[in-house]
């Protein structure tokens, strides 16, 4: 089945005989509650698919069967695990293999990255030195950038609908292709070319290998595969380019080159980081402005803070580190829209969550869209209300999930500081306002979007 490709890096294959032994014995074995395979072939493939999302399908599991429950991909067992209690048990701080990127590797059919735990290290740092470097050099850009979607916005008469998915798209495609890969996409046919494969392939690794789909149409699947050969390709090229040569910008691509690691895994480290970076900073702008324009008391409170920290100065770094409640919001944002619902890892070896044995080889997935609702976590689980990150042991709890902290995955670190750099732009000078009667429906895949266009109206402060 497709969802193999979850599974599809050397390690995580098993022969068909013992696959079928699996399949008899495991569920038995482990004893974790949950359901039995639909089919032998596909596992609770239909059952995903009927829920219309693995996010929606995973919440029903959990209500049913509590915080630790099993289900099947194909003839493979998987646990899921849905309160921070139970992730807490398993989550070790010295993994240094990010599980989001764990589970956008295998979907890529990606494999170098289960490499030794010096090696590892060694990515891990690398990582956090390129979103360092390239938001340090690359500051002036983002705020030029910002200041141009500000611009447009002023420009418009007040009761104009803006289509605000639209536009948060095209915004991080600009920046983030910058800040990334460099001054190529200045030019904007190449942001335009970039984001037409990226929506392609993002399209497919979000639904198509997970509901069984992309297999099953040719034309879709041909599409994906040049897709992301041209995505590789523009990567060969900056890295080629990139190499032994010293640059004024600092971009996140250079941190990688100079390390010590080969072409391959620059590739593919380069690949996660760009397709993650831009959907991740693309939705977090969207969700953030869209409760922004739902709730006045915070936007208000918002314009309060950015008012004391910047008054008619400028925007600078050191000021941004500042804005205590503007990272409460993007934070909350982050919870009430379930940012990203679904991580995952590969138990290496045999564990025990509560009194459940994890045998080794489970893929085991974090609900994370699950914990963030929980209400015995987060109280009014579904109320927008940024004043819960003042207690620190909420922000605790939500740093151990790797939204926050040393555990923050860096593609989320990269999208809060784009977020707030914009954020602070816009909210100085504008009113967001949401438009009347809309309702906007969430779309459950990799990371979480509105199904439809969401729309918002702006009007000027001054």
């Amino acid at each position: 089945t497709p969802l193999y490709s979850i599974l599809a890096t050397e390690q995580y294959y098993i022969s068909k005989k013992k696959k079928k032994l699996l399949f008899k014995a495991s569920r038995q074995a482990a004893g974790i509650p949950g359901i039995t395979p639909t089919e032998e072939k596909d596992g609770n493939l239909p059952d995903i698919v009927n829920s219309g999302s693995l996010h929606e399908f995973l919440v029903n599991l959990h209500e049913r069967y509590g915080p630790v429950v099993s289900f099947w991909f194909g003839g493979r067992l998987v646990v899921s695990l849905g309160t921070v209690d139970v992730l807490k048990q398993h989550i070790n701080p010295n993994k240094t293999l990010d599980p989001f990127e764990t589970m956008l590797k295998s979907l890529l059919r990606y494999q170098s990255g289960g490499g030794s735990v010096s090696e590892n290290h060694m990515r891990k740092k690398l990582y956090e030195n390129g979103v360092t470097n390239s938001l340090k050099s690359n500051f002036a850009l983002l705020l030029k950038l910002s200041e141009e979607l500000l611009d447009k916005w002023l420009s418009y008469p007040e009761s104009q609908h803006v289509p605000l998915s639209q536009h948060m798209l095209g915004f991080a495609m600009k920046s983030v292709t910058q800040m990334v890969m460099g001054s190529t996409f200045e030019d904007d046919q190449e942001v335009v070319r970039f984001q037409k494969n990226h929506g392609t392939v993002w399209s497919e690794i979000g639904k198509g290998f997970l509901d069984g789909s992309l297999d099953k149409n040719t034309t879709r699947k041909k599409q994906y595969e040049d897709a992301l050969m041209q995505l590789e390709s523009i990567l060969r090229n900056i890295i080629k380019e990139r190499k032994g040569r010293n640059f004024s910008q600092h971009v996140f691509i250079d941190s990688l080159v100079q390390g010590n690691l080969n072409d391959q895994q620059i590739l593919e480290d380069s690949m996660i980081f760009s397709l993650a970076s831009c959907i991740i900073t693309a939705k977090l702008c969207t969700w953030a402005i869209c409760f922004l324009t739902t709730s006045e008391e915070v936007q208000k409170k918002l314009y309060e803070e950015l008012d004391q920290v910047f008054g008619n100065g400028p925007i600078t770094p050191e000021k941004i580190e500042q804005l205590r409640y503007c990272r409460h919001v993007l934070c909350e944002t982050v919870r009430t829209a379930k940012l990203t619902p679904v991580s995952a890892r590969l138990q290496d070896i045999e564990g025990k969550i509560d009194q459940f044995i994890i045998p080794r080889e489970t893929l085991v997935l974090y609900a994370l869209g699950v914990v963030l609702q929980d209400p015995n976590t987060w109280p009014s689980p579904h109320r927008f209300d940024p004043d819960r990150f003042d207690d620190e042991l909420v922000m605790k709890t939500f740093s151990s999930l790797g939204f926050s902290g040393t555990q923050e995955c860096p593609e989320l670190r990269f999208a809060y500081m784009v977020t707030t750099v914009l954020l602070s732009l816009l909210v100085k000078r504008l009113h967001l306002l949401s438009v009347e009667g809309q309702v906007i429906e969430t779309k459950y895949e990799l990371v979480t979007s509105s199904r439809e266009e969401a729309w918002i109206t702006v009007s000027k402060r001054y």
